[in-house]
C-alpha cells in the first residue's frame, strides 16, 4: 500500500475558525491538494489563496513529489473569488480598490506558481468551476472532469492560452455555463469521466507521469510554457537548446537504451 501523509493549510484571522481551507494528502509520490471550503463553494478567498500559495511553495521544494492533483470538497470545484469578502471592502476609503487589486495580484501569483511548479498539476473536477475557479482549471497543466461538471469564466489569461480565440471569446462574452463534454471539445479539459471518478482518474494520470524521469518532465514543462510566449523562430531556437540539453541528460540516454533493448527504464532523475 502506498504511504500517505496529510497536512493542512489553515486560514489566519478570527474569521477562519481554525478550519483548514486546503488539505494536502501525499499518496506515494503524488500530492493531492483539496480545496476545503464547501460551505462557501470553495471560493478563492484571501485565506484560500494564501493556503494554496503556501502548499505550492512547499511542493516546489519537495523532490519526493512527482505530480500534483488539485481536487475539491463539496458541490462546487470553485465558484471563483469570494464576492462577500470583496464587497465588504466597498466601505474602505478607496471603495475597495486597493483590496481588490491585492486579491487579484494574489490570485495571479497562485496561477503563476502552478505554471512554474516543477511537477505537472492535474485538476480533478467533479462539479461546477466558475470565474476564477474555471481559471484555476485552465491554469493546471491537465484536467479531468466528471460528466456532471460545468464551466464558465470571466478571467481571460489562462482561458485564452488553452482555447482557440473564438471559443475563448464566446465563453468570456456570454458567461454561459458549458458542459464537461463541451469543455473537452474546446480544449479546456483532457478527459471526461463518470461522476464520482474524477479524482481517481486524475490519480491514474498522475501515476503515469510519476513513472517518468522527473528531470525530463520538469525540463519539458518549463520549455513548453516558455516557447509559447516566443515568436516562431525564437521558439524553434529555444526548443533546439532544450532538446540538446535533454539528450545530454543521463535519463534521456537511459530512456533510449531501454527502448532499444525493450526493457523498463531505470530513472535516476538526472
Amino acid at each position: 500500500m502506498p504511504m500517505k501523509a496529510q497536512s493542512s493549510a489553515r486560514a489566519s484571522g478570527p474569521a477562519a475558525a481554525n478550519e483548514p481551507v486546503v488539505l494536502r494528502e501525499d499518496i506515494g509520490n503524488i500530492a493531492v491538494l483539496t480545496l476545503n471550503r464547501p460551505q462557501a463553494r470553495n471560493s478563492l478567498s484571501e485565506a484560500m489563496l494564501a493556503a494554496l500559495s503556501q502548499e505550492l511553495e512547499s511542493l516546489a521544494a519537495d523532490k519526493r513529489i512527482r505530480a500534483v492533483v488539485v481536487a475539491a470538497q463539496g458541490s462546487a470545484f470553485s465558484a471563483g473569488h469570494d464576492l462577500k469578502e470583496l464587497t465588504a471592502h466597498r466601505a474602505d476609503a478607496d471603495g475597495g480598490r486597493s483590496y481588490t487589486r491585492h486579491i487579484m495580484e494574489r490570485c495571479s501569483a497562485v496561477m503563476l506558481a502552478i505554471l512554474r511548479l516543477p511537477q505537472p498539476v492535474i485538476a480533478a473536477v467533479e462539479a461546477t468551476a466558475t470565474a476564477a475557479g474555471c481559471q484555476l482549471v485552465a491554469t493546471c497543466d491537465l484536467a479531468v472532469a466528471s460528466r456532471s461538471a460545468k464551466f464558465c469564466t470571466t478571467p481571460m489569461v489562462a482561458l485564452s492560452r488553452n482555447l482557440t480565440r473564438k471559443h475563448a471569446l464566446e465563453m468570456l462574452f456570454t458567461g454561459d455555463l458549458i458542459s464537461a463534454e463541451d469543455a473537452h471539445r474546446v480544449g479546456l479539459v483532457n478527459r471526461v469521466v463518470e461522476p464520482g471518478t474524477a479524482r481517481d482518474e486524475a490519480l491514474k494520470l498522475a501515476r503515469k507521469i510519476a513513472a517518468k524521469s522527473t528531470v525530463v518532465v520538469k525540463l519539458g514543462k518549463e520549455a513548453f510554457y516558455r516557447q509559447l510566449e516566443m515568436g516562431i523562430a525564437d521558439a524553434y531556437d529555444h526548443a533546439t537548446e532544450v532538446m540538446v540539453k535533454n539528450m545530454m541528460a543521463r535519463d534521456a540516454k537511459e530512456g533510449i537504451s531501454a527502448f532499444v533493448e525493450k526493457r523498463q527504464p531505470t530513472w535516476e532523475d538526472r
